[in-house]
């Protein structure tokens, strides 16, 4: 079932024993603590981890302006960009070497395909990632809401475990990466 971002809020809150809510402009102080937390906790949660559902390639454009040092280009982000993993040239996910400054990429190529994590819509997030993030959610909403610190480590325990088994899942959808140019291995053939 696809969960929107009041209903994976409301589902926290429930968690927590608050009120759910219909709207994050309600006026409670649940939609409040939601509204102000939740998004920077759904960025924060999807970028520690690169997530099969939210592991996006892209060719970026090339910019105009040039940086001022130590590389030659400089190339837009995607605007739904959270978190670079790899860039590459000529349809090649890796292999570029690059540093992220502002909200662009600067590189000594002028054709880069960006490997990232980016932001997608909450009715595509996966049932396993829908309970952790529920449970991240709940965890940091407790303690404005409920002012109980003990239940709030109680909860960030919880969240923590949620995260390892979602990783856990996430990781058995892809067949795993093989060690590729390792130096020991051409020494030995």
């Amino acid at each position: 079932m696809a969960l929107t971002s009041i209903a994976l809020c409301s589902r926290a809150l429930l968690k927590i024993g608050a009120r759910t809510i219909a709207s994050f402009d309600e006026g409670t102080a649940e939609a409040e603590v939601a509204a102000n937390l939740y998004p920077s906790i759904r960025d924060a949660v999807l970028s520690s981890h690169p997530w099969s559902f939210a592991t996006g390639q892209a060719s970026l454009a090339l910019l105009a302006a040039e940086p001022v040092a130590d590389f030659a280009h400089a190339h837009q982000l995607p605007t739904d960009f959270l978190r670079v993993l790899s860039a590459g040239v000529s349809g090649r996910g890796r292999g570029v070497m690059y540093r992220i400054v502002e909200n662009r990429l600067h590189s000594d190529s002028g054709d880069i395909t960006l490997t990232y994590v980016f932001r997608p819509d909450e009715r595509t997030f996966p049932p396993f990632f829908d309970q952790m993030l529920i449970a991240s959610l709940a965890a940091e909403f407790c303690l404005p809401l409920t002012e109980s610190t003990a239940r709030a480590e109680f909860l960030v325990r919880l969240a923590e475990d949620e995260f390892r088994r979602a990783k856990l899942i996430d990781g058995q959808q892809a067949v795993p990466k093989a060690i590729e140019d390792f130096p020991l291995v051409q020494v030995r053939s």
